[in-house]
């Protein structure tokens, strides 16, 4: 500010908050796509999984093209890798070192950060999503469906994946999470519909399989895209309850220190 005589005075305060949370989504965002484990996990094991399994006949994948199947799961794995794995290491590791409760102190509330990772993950999934539909299309992919229910399982999927990913970040010690979201990254990129059907597992499993979230997204997005049928209820019914459950859970016992 300029007084009279010429001279700055400082003027103290805060930024608007939705450039305070824009801002740190930015930063959230750059340091994501700048982090090589983020960037294995995120981009290179779902672009592998896709093109390796696509073009080489390993999984039996039922009638039709391979991609066709298991693009649709890939895109869920993606959503999960990112929503899920990636945040809750990333978050357990700055509790751990203290960002956290630094950030907490500072005039960004902590529903605003809570707010900004959420946008950066959702940035980052638009990224995800624009690769792996351009990679799937490169390998003959023909989806079907209705682009505004797979929209809104991509929603709900995130919203299920991160309040899972955020309860763990902030119960566990980092290394504990470290280990069990990659455990649980492996655990459901086997069982949970993305390469493998899950009529593979019998009809017992099937049932147990199917009530899991990325069972659900990436069956949810097979009906849509593979077989072009309209929303799958069910399927979102699973998510939304994850999603509620997950992030209500979160936002209980979220410990910031």
């Amino acid at each position: 500010m300029t007084t009279a005589s010429g001279t700055y005075t400082p003027k103290p305060g805060a930024a608007p908050l939705p450039r305070m949370i824009a801002a740190q989504a930015a930063l959230e965002t750059r340091m994501l796509l700048r982090n090589g484990e983020q960037l294995l996990l995120t981009v290179v094991i779902p672009t592998l999984l896709l093109v390796l399994f696509s073009s080489v006949d390993i999984v039996d994948t039922g009638s039709g093209k391979a991609v066709d199947f298991l693009a649709p799961g890939i895109l869920a794995l993606a959503v999960m890798s990112t929503a899920f794995t990636g945040q809750a290491i990333a978050t357990g590791f700055e509790r751990r070192y203290g960002v956290l409760k630094r950030l907490a102190s500072s005039p960004l509330p902590r529903w605003g950060l809570m707010t900004a990772k959420t946008v950066s993950v959702l940035v980052t999934e638009v990224l995800q999503v624009i690769l792996l539909t351009a990679i799937a299309f490169a390998l003959g992919w023909s989806p079907h469906g209705n682009p505004a229910a797979v929209l809104l399982l991509l929603i709900v999927g995130t919203a299920a994946f991160s309040g899972l990913g955020l309860l763990m970040a902030g119960t566990l010690k980092a290394e504990a999470t470290l280990a069990a979201a990659n455990l649980v990254f492996l655990l459901l990129l086997v069982g949970g519909g993305v390469i493998v059907p899950l009529e593979k597992f019998g009809t017992a499993g099937q049932q147990v399989l199917g009530l899991l979230p990325i069972s659900a997204l990436s069956d949810g997005l097979r009906d849509v895209l593979q077989h072009g049928a309209g929303m799958p209820w069910g399927d979102l019914g699973v998510l939304a309850v994850w999603a509620v459950a997950g992030l209500a859970a979160a936002g209980k016992f979220f410990r910031w220190e």
